[in-house]
């Protein structure tokens, strides 16, 4: 029977500079998804509820405590001298804990908690393996590192630059995932020296030492070569990306969304996407968006932080910023442009328009080219629209103003007073006609012309 009550700990190896990804920004903070590629590993991590999460860190380590802050212990290592010695940095942190370790790399970011489990059960398995390692066979082997095993049965872990040709040509190959009880590792990385092609302290080296020890490690093999890609360049994190938005595709239109050009939409990590919602082409989803049922989303719109509800319709060319949230049957048109602003049951803002901090009744109508003016150079105040109300177009709402429900704001106004319910508002200079001037200002401009000619 496994011991699968035992407490786990996540120990992720972070340390690496990432030159090749040319940034700044620490490698694992470079975003798939719009999130974190870290985050990805950390959520699939957490639904093992691990009891402890160690983050093996190096240059940069400033920028991963202010995103992971106390969710990760983090752990320096310097200098470094490879992937034992960096796991080896752990050990001070893990004084104490009688549990299984699971080893993780920060720049692999999608592997699957059911893998991780695996990898756990297996490490409670009868024979009681000393180290369970993940491997895959890719279609192109390349400088990975290799397994040689029999049955699952590790014989021999190598490392490309050190293997013969026969090891070479073994499909299986390393991941660098591991999993293994705390109170061996440490006592098998102690014994892992540097003669090898590198001169560093490789952890796949812990199954060879255990292997001459007479201990038994084995292998738990993934299908899905996508699960431990990992991301060391700029190009990797934009194939990692096309790779995440294919699945979520995918999904999508598994639970019952339609997407007119699947390639052409692209998902955040968190969006929601209730069923029968249609999606046209070219539409981007940020962080944040919830759409429900028979929703539409027109081409080329762009959500972000937005609620969109039941059999709403957006776009096309509709932006909904954070704090949009357009209730059951309302419309935002071509060229809208929604934030935190509520457009209540079955409004309408058709085209044109800006509506910014700002509360839209159920029923109201919003004409072309009307914007909510939210902003004093400081400030930022709401403009509230009753029920029913009809905003004429191309309309200036000066906030702070209300407009009550019923009433009519005259088109071209530029209302800074509340509208009381029922009432009509003009705010614009009466139209002074001055008959036949036309006529003679095109015949004077007309003989000037001539006499310059």
């Amino acid at each position: 029977m496994n011991d699968t009550a035992r407490p786990i700990a996540a120990v992720i190896l972070a340390a690496g500079k990432g030159t090749r990804m040319r940034s700044a920004r620490h490698k694992v903070l470079h975003p798939i998804a719009g999130r974190p590629m870290v985050e990805h590993l950390l959520q699939s991590a957490g639904e093992l509820a691990p009891e402890r999460t160690i983050m093996i860190v190096g240059d940069g380590r400033d920028q991963l405590e202010a995103q992971l802050g106390k969710r990760a212990e983090l752990v320096l290592q310097e200098p470094q001298l490879g992937t034992g010695h960096a796991v080896q940095q752990a050990e001070g942190a893990l004084a104490g804990f009688a549990g299984d370790v699971l080893i993780l790399y920060g720049d692999v970011p999608f592997v699957t908690a059911s893998t991780m489990r695996a990898m756990i059960d297996r490490l409670h398995a009868e024979d009681a393996p000393a180290v369970v390692v993940l491997g895959f066979e890719p279609e192109d082997a390349l400088q990975y590192g290799r397994i040689i095993a029999d049955d699952g049965r590790i014989r021999r872990m190598v490392e490309y630059k050190d293997a013969s040709e026969e090891e070479r040509a073994c499909r299986l190959c390393n991941s660098g995932l591991m999993a293994v009880k705390a109170e061996r590792l440490f006592d098998l990385l102690g014994k892992v020296g540097t003669d090898n092609a590198q001169g560093e302290y490789y952890l796949v080296d812990i199954v060879n030492v255990a292997h001459a020890e007479g201990a038994l490690s084995a292998v738990v093999t993934t299908d899905n070569g996508n699960e431990v890609a990992g991301i060391n360049s700029r190009m990797e994190l934009a194939d990692a990306e096309t790779r995440w938005q294919q699945a979520r595709r995918k999904q999508a239109m598994v639970d019952g969304a339609s997407l007119v050009a699947p390639d052409t939409v692209f998902f955040s990590w968190d969006t929601q996407i209730g069923r029968d919602v249609t999606i046209e082409p070219n539409v981007v989803f940020g962080p944040g968006v919830t759409v429900a049922d028979n929703a539409t989303i027109r081409a080329f719109s762009h959500l972000e932080g937005a609620t969109v509800g039941e059999s709403v319709e957006v776009g096309p060319y509709a932006r909904l910023r954070p704090g949009a949230v357009l209730e059951e049957g309302a419309k935002v048109g071509n060229f809208v442009e929604v934030k935190k602003a509520t457009i209540g049951k079955g409004a309408k803002a058709s085209h044109l328009s800006y509506i910014g901090d700002a509360s839209v009744g159920a029923g109201a109508n919003i004409g072309a080219g009307t914007i909510t003016c939210n902003y004093d150079g400081y400030f930022k105040h709401r403009t509230e629209i009753g029920p029913r109300a009809f905003i004429g177009s191309n309309s200036a709402l000066i906030a702070p103003v209300k407009i009550g429900a019923d009433s009519i704001v005259a088109a071209g106004s530029a209302v800074s007073r509340d509208v009381a319910d029922g009432e009509l508002r003009m705010v614009r200079a009466e139209q002074l006609v001055k008959p036949g001037w036309a006529d003679r200002f095109h015949d004077a401009m007309k003989r000037k012309k001539a006499a310059k000619d």
